[in-house]
């Protein structure tokens, strides 16, 4: 059954949902995201189909999530949201975005029903909050200046590099990356500050998923001065790390995560039926966890790369 496209409307508070995160310890929600509230006996399931609105916490990260000229939320991630959500007899999908790093604080927080930004399933993550199973799979990219002066190739090649500034998104996978090698990277908050990062001089390169670097710079109108890298698995003590992201879910609503799960493992089963999803956005069969690819959320939670 494939379900209507429908295009998420950002409140009009986002920019207050973003900036007072910082001191999200209460459940004051009236700054533009709110988590459903099940009344007593009531699965969250049952309270979010009652209500027929889901509030998703996204961050701008292009093609994933982001905003797009009209004031609308779009992506991938977006898409399978809506196609998922609609499912389960939720028509609605209200987004919230904030910044990347601070999207699990503020599940936890109230300020959202689940997170969907293709987050890597980490270890660490998982003591925060739990995760549907994998819908992407990626590799990193490395954003450099035109004609890639530094010769950078990998995360192992920035550490080897003299005087080379690196940049990496606050929370992302690659600034975990970096810290494990010793490198010490600027953080910024958003793709697009990353981009700015390089091209004004403060960083000789930028790492992310080679989708969002791609998607970046193949929509960004004149010719920016950078490029990206061929994509790599990036290498940690002699491990490959796979990397997969999932849709986030707070620790207590097993039931909501496994609802989903059942309606995103046919999705990711049939690559048709996923790029039919997600292929308007840059993703390709690449991208679906399937193949060689056969690590779990458990796996993934567990730090298990094989």
């Amino acid at each position: 059954m494939t379900s209507t496209r429908r295009r998420v409307a950002l409140p009009a508070a986002v920019a207050a949902v973003a900036l007072g995160l910082a001191a999200c310890g209460s459940d004051d929600n009236g700054d533009g995201g709110e988590a459903v509230s099940p009344s007593e006996g009531q699965s969250t399931l049952e309270a979010l189909q009652e209500e027929g609105t889901i509030t998703v916490g996204f961050a701008g990260e292009a093609p994933y999530s982001f905003e797009n000229d009209e004031g609308e939320l779009v992506g991938a991630s977006v898409a399978l949201q809506e196609r998922i959500w609609g499912e389960l007899g939720i028509e609605n999908v209200e987004g919230v975005q904030a910044e990347f790093g601070q999207l699990i604080q503020g599940l936890n927080a109230g300020r959202w029903d689940v997170v969907a930004a293709g987050m890597s399933i980490l270890p660490e993550r998982c003591e925060q909050a739990i995760f549907s199973e994998p819908e992407f799979q990626y590799t990193t990219a490395l954003l450099v200046p035109e004609g890639n002066p530094d010769n950078l190739s990998d995360m192992q090649s920035i550490a080897e590099a003299e005087d080379v500034q690196m940049a990496a998104m606050t929370g992302a996978i690659e600034a975990t990356y970096a810290a494990d090698l010793g490198i010490d990277a600027i953080e910024v908050g958003n793709p697009q500050d990353g981009m700015d990062a390089v091209t004004g001089g403060r960083a000789d390169v930028f790492a992310l998923t080679g989708i969002s670097l791609n998607w970046m710079v193949d929509n960004a109108g004149e010719d920016p001065g950078v490029e990206v890298t061929d994509t790599f698995v990036a290498v940690i003590d002699g491990v490959e790390q796979l990397g997969a992201g999932g849709t986030v879910f707070r620790t207590e609503d097993t039931e909501l995560r496994d609802a989903y799960n059942e309606q995103l493992a046919p999705i990711v089963a049939d690559e048709d039926e996923y790029l039919s999803v997600v292929g308007d956005w840059g993703f390709t069969a690449g991208e679906r966890p399937a193949g060689d690819f056969t690590l779990t959320t458990e796996d993934l939670c567990a730090g298990d790369l094989g």
